[in-house]
């Protein structure tokens, strides 16, 4: 949700999502552009089921990011060179990326992506997100949340 807010308000194709506090009302009931976050990742994890879906998680991936790459690869039925594996690793890790114009939109006009209001590519911190949420905020979103997502087996990490 955080990350969602800060591209909203960067963004300038996408309506302005209020303040904080709004937009954390806005989420939960699912009025944002694209729709229910919980429907979202409730239909593909049912889907993957179905249908050949790999499901990563951000945090399994900032925790080890070779380990989750070659989980790409095998789905993929790749094989690499170790030192290819290293060279993905290193170049798609969050300070590389967001330090790269083709991945961080910095040459995109700031007509369409204001970087000066929140950069695309903003910290990287699975955890942060304790830093935008009130304790009471926080508390209202895991009753939500657990409302929402009541009869899924999907569970998030919020931590590392």
């Amino acid at each position: 949700m955080v990350s969602y807010y800060h591209f909203s308000r960067m963004n300038k194709m996408l309506p302005d999502p209020g303040t904080w506090e709004e937009y954390v009302e806005t989420f939960k009931a699912g009025k944002v552009l694209w729709g229910s976050w919980y429907d979202h990742v409730k239909g593909w994890w049912v889907a993957k089921d179905q249908h050949r879906i790999l499901y990563l998680f951000y945090e399994d991936m900032k925790e080890d990011p070779k380990r989750e790459i070659e989980k790409i690869l095998k789905f993929l039925e790749k094989d690499i060179s170790e030192e290819i594996l290293n060279k993905i690793v290193y170049h798609t890790s969050f300070d590389v990326m967001k330090q790269n114009p083709m991945a961080n939109y910095t040459t995109w006009p700031t007509s369409i992506m204001d970087h000066s209001i929140s950069p695309f590519m903003r910290k990287g911190m699975p955890e942060d997100w304790k830093n935008d949420f009130t304790v009471a905020q926080n508390e209202e979103f895991d009753k939500d949340y657990q409302n929402k997502m009541a009869g899924s087996t999907l569970t998030f990490r919020t931590e590392i």
